[in-house]
């Protein structure tokens, strides 16, 4: 179900998030980021993750690590996102939790409006669309868009969901729900595996549009088409095989 939020007109919320961040190899937006999240105030914790990263951002984030909210973890060798946010899932003691990229593609500022339809008892699982609403969208890859509109119409069609915007890098959560999922999976094929186990939960899920920076490979930009193939098998593997 799709929801717009007038955040104009709601009540400033206290702090009640966890944000957890997976870091590889983000040195030249890390720090950026952190400082945009740690400027919101509903964020009570932050919790990073560098994944083995080898371009400095260990030591930008030992350097960032100065507010009592921020949590930094380490793995030795990177074992991608999946397997970040199962690390940082497991350190969160806020009521709910979002995940956010260690780039700039998503806005730090649209917590709030992400996060109000849980505050408000209305929502269990918020995903950000991208493909909602009139919020600004940097214009990039054709075959990317089509690609996740194809993984959004077969992961709702094995779901029976009316997502439109499944592979989202803006997933929250109310904690309850995470401690009710086991995951399994440690690269990018995290996304299809947390829709496929939330609407299996049968939680109340809404989505809210929110903007997206998107950035080039030449920016840093990490996945590719073997992440899209691999997301058909989780699709299938979580929806079919998976019980």
């Amino acid at each position: 179900m799709a929801l717009q939020i007038d955040t104009a007109t709601a009540p400033p919320l206290q702090a009640c998030v966890a944000v957890i961040m997976p870091v590889y190899n983000e040195s030249r937006t890390v720090a950026e980021i952190v400082t945009a999240v740690l400027a919101e105030p509903v964020v009570a914790q932050l919790i990073v993750i560098d994944d083995g990263s080898t371009d400095g951002s260990a030591v930008i984030l030992d350097n960032l690590a100065n507010d009592s909210r921020v949590i930094v973890l380490r793995h030795e060798k990177n074992r991608g996102k999946g397997a970040a946010l199962r690390t940082g899932f497991a350190r969160v003691t806020a009521p709910f939790v979002i995940i956010q990229d260690a780039d700039l593609e998503y806005e730090p500022r649209e917590y709030t409006k992400v996060v109000a339809p849980m505050i408000d008892g209305r929502a269990d699982v918020v995903f950000g669309s991208r493909f909602l609403g009139s919020e600004a969208h940097r214009v990039l890859y054709f075959w990317h868009f089509l690609g996740n509109r194809f993984l959004t119409l077969l992961s709702n069609a094995a779901t029976d969901l009316n997502l439109s915007d499944m592979e989202t890098g803006y997933k929250a959560f109310r904690r309850e729900v995470l401690e009710r999922i086991e995951l399994q999976e440690n690269g990018f094929g995290i996304e299809p595996e947390l829709t496929a186990k939330v609407a299996r939960l049968g939680v109340r899920i809404y989505e809210v549009a929110v903007s997206y920076h998107g950035r080039t490979y030449a920016d840093g930009k990490k996945i590719t088409w073997r992440d899209g193939m691999h997301a058909l098998v989780c699709i299938f593997k979580y929806n079919f095989l998976t019980r």
